[in-house]
């Protein structure tokens, strides 16, 4: 079963990155014909909308993979001094406290996708800012997610799970 999931989970992971390397990949170019084609005199006031939905989900996809692979930044000046139970310790305190955060951050994101489900974007009036805000709670659940997997790692005791090397946490 569990063999079953973490083969889902790496090809979910696969997924993530393709696809937030293609929003990015859109989004610079979305900005990029913007910019031309108000020099020639015709402006897409569209294009820097798109770019602003694209840009926030690939921010929330992209946080994902790096605290995945702990890209995030760590600062151990004082715990890497402390012998290694304390360490283990201030780890699940500094996971509890992040998953307390993405609790909040989902249910915020949440409700602030269903109050601006009637506001849409100002260069394209037939579709909800909610798709912008959406990517809120769904990156903080994918976060979440990943969360969750490092304090079962750090559980079974597979080594530090915030600032080590990149590790399948599965």
């Amino acid at each position: 079963m569990v063999e079953g999931l973490g083969a889902a989970y790496r090809r979910f992971c696969v997924a993530e990155a393709r696809i937030a390397a293609t929003l990015l990949v859109m989004m610079v170019a979305l900005i990029f014909v913007g910019a031309v084609s108000r020099v020639f005199g015709y402006p897409l006031n569209w294009s820097t909308d798109a770019a602003t939905c694209l840009f926030a989900w690939a921010c929330f996809l992209c946080a994902d993979i790096a605290w995945r692979n702990n890209g995030m930044m760590a600062i151990e000046l004082l715990t890497s001094r402390l012998p290694p139970r304390p360490q283990q310790w201030l780890r699940y305190l500094n996971l509890g406290i992040i998953v307390a955060f993405l609790l909040y951050v989902t249910w915020l994101g949440l409700w602030l996708s269903w109050t601006s489900r009637v506001r849409t974007f100002q260069g394209i009036p037939e579709i909800s800012y909610s798709w912008v805000t959406m990517s809120m709670p769904i990156g903080a659940a994918l976060l979440l997610v990943t969360t969750l997997l490092k304090i079962r790692k750090e559980w079974q005791g597979r080594g530090s799970v915030i600032g080590a090397a990149a590790a399948d946490v599965l």
